[in-house]
């Protein structure tokens, strides 16, 4: 059965650095793009960033452009999310998402982690 493991959460301060992890298991996800939703205290679940599944091509969400960079291994069927110049904001719960799609303006998928938390502190 497909699987998502999410590592690397914690507790930063505000200008700090994390690099999450999303170890994919039980199929290869390697031919298709993958993607970090986050969802913060109270809020919806929102789009962060996005890889295409050559690697090549990213797609991140304007609150986090020019922070956070996306990218994978196949070989390691393993995404990342290098997270700097953490803000308060960037405060949630992340979301490793496989086989993610874009229409309707924004991405979506229906392969999901059970989520690594972080939390940023002013």
């Amino acid at each position: 059965q497909a699987q998502l493991v999410e590592s690397g959460g914690g507790l930063v301060q505000a200008g700090d650095s994390l690099r999450l992890s999303c170890a994919a298991s039980g199929r290869t996800f390697s031919r298709y793009a993958m993607a970090w939703f986050r969802q913060a205290p109270r809020k919806e679940r929102e789009f962060v960033a996005a890889i295409h599944w050559t690697g090549t091509n990213a797609d991140y969400s304007d609150s986090v452009k020019g922070r956070f960079t996306i990218s994978r291994d196949n070989a390691k069927n393993t995404v990342y999310l290098q997270m700097n110049s953490l803000k308060p904001d960037d405060t949630g719960v992340y979301y490793c998402a496989a086989d993610a799609v874009y229409y309707a303006g924004t991405w979506h998928s229906d392969y999901w982690g059970q989520g690594t938390e972080v939390t940023v502190s002013s």
